[in-house]
């Protein structure tokens, strides 16, 4: 199960070369600097990858340029502060339940697919979670402990919650997505 909600058993596949700082932040600067070169429509469509409220993604995409990574995060974090209960329930609608790898054990599927029916059946919506910094091994647990937690919320403090969950993915997000277009990756 991956950071990220969406493209989950692609993340679990692909492990990331090592590689250092300064490579890494030369990736991210190219990657930035294609970034926003690309026409307007493919940036929006980029970034509704990163976060499914059209509203966020046009507005990231109308404020480039960006000068450094520090800069679209900033931005990224502000637009998220700034989406309406709709704006917020269509970037919702966009992101599909963390999943495990095909060859997890058949309990931790049926234990994972009851919580996630638990959780929609109570906030109606998708549990979403960013689990950046965390081992693969260790997101099943993680997400299972989560949903138990969060299951117990009122709607209010978990509105909240999911909001800022939303916003840990469109920065983990937006990270891949430089990087990816540092290494020459084009949506076109």
């Amino acid at each position: 199960m991956p950071a990220q909600s969406r493209g989950a058993a692609h993340a679990e596949a692909s492990v990331p070369d090592p590689v250092s700082a300064s490579t890494r932040e030369s990736a991210h600067s190219s990657g930035l600097d294609r970034f926003n070169t690309w026409p307007r429509e493919a940036a929006e469509a980029a970034l509704l990858e990163c976060c499914g409220s059209r509203r966020w993604a046009v507005r990231m995409a109308a404020h480039r340029p960006y000068p450094d990574l520090g800069t679209v995060l900033a931005a990224s974090d502000e637009a998220g502060y700034d989406l309406a209960p709709t704006d917020i329930a269509e970037a919702l609608a966009a992101e599909s339940a963390p999943c495990l790898h095909h060859a997890a054990p058949r309990a931790a599927h049926l234990a994972l697919r009851a919580a996630h029916a638990a959780y929609e059946s109570r906030f109606g919506h998708a549990f979403v979670i960013c689990l950046d910094g965390l081992r693969p091994s260790h997101h099943v647990d993680q997400v299972l402990a989560a949903i138990r937690t969060r299951l117990a919320h009122d709607p209010d403090e978990e509105r909240a919650l999911t909001a800022e969950e939303m916003r840990r993915l469109a920065r983990g997000r937006i990270i891949e997505l430089v990087t990816e277009a540092g290494r020459a990756r084009s949506p076109f």
